[in-house]
């Protein structure tokens, strides 16, 4: 009886945890930010990259990779010197003026 409940509880505690992580981008959308590749250094990215070689946030191994995100104010991007798609290579960070 005691083994049957714990299954119930991990079950229950996967599927939350499964919903959590599926919905973040949705609020971060409704929040006003987008994602905008190319502009993390390695280990600060916000989630998986675009190319599958990681799933978890703060994985990147590289600086400003084109396949690794993270969250940004909408419409900041392009001023950070990322951009709103993935794309091969390295992006170049914006310049301090």
């Amino acid at each position: 009886m005691v083994k049957n409940a714990f299954n119930q509880f991990a079950l229950a505690a996967a599927i939350t945890g499964a919903m959590g992580l599926a919905a973040s981008p949705v609020f971060a959308a409704e929040s006003g930010k987008e994602k905008c590749y190319g502009i993390s250094k390695a280990g600060e990215n916000d989630c998986a990259n675009a190319a599958g070689n990681h799933s978890c946030a703060g994985s990147s191994t590289t600086d400003y990779d084109g396949q690794d995100w993270k969250f940004v104010a909408k419409g900041t991007c392009a001023k950070l010197g990322g951009k709103s798609a993935s794309f091969k290579g390295q992006g170049m960070p914006a310049k301090s003026s």
